[in-house]
């Protein structure tokens, strides 16, 4: 099956930053401000959404590589909006430019990369190595 998904789309998420996002709550850090490892998974996040629009049942992605630069500080409370670009796609490998902007302007940027799998046999080799 060749999977095929549209170079240049965008998916965008909308959180406001809670106390649970926080460095000082996630450990990464002792400040009450956007955590870069929360920064990151909403990054995924998008990047996993955007996919989903153009994947079948039973196809799915998983994060394999995060090239990111935190830049600013997002307080508690605050918006932040994070936008996933598709900028490659060669039938397994999606690219991704990402970037994370309060109110204020950009705090975090960089790239993303996703693989394709086949959820079965994910899941299979999953539980083997549990074993």
């Amino acid at each position: 099956m060749e999977l095929k998904m549209e170079i240049g789309a965008v998916h965008e998420v909308n959180v406001i930053v809670t106390d649970d996002m926080s460095a000082a709550k996630m450990r990464s850090g002792s400040l009450p401000v956007l955590a870069t490892p929360f920064m990151i998974a909403l990054m995924e996040q998008a990047s996993a959404e955007l996919c989903e629009k153009f994947l079948p049942e039973g196809i799915s992605t998983v994060g394999t590589l995060v090239n990111v630069q935190h830049l600013a500080a997002t307080s508690v409370g605050a918006p932040v909006k994070v936008k996933a670009t598709l900028t490659a796609f060669d039938g397994r490998k999606a690219c991704f430019d990402v970037v994370a902007e309060d109110n204020s302007g950009v705090v975090g940027k960089g790239t993303h990369e996703r693989f394709t799998i086949k959820i079965d046999s994910f899941m299979k080799k999953a539980a083997e190595r549990a074993n």
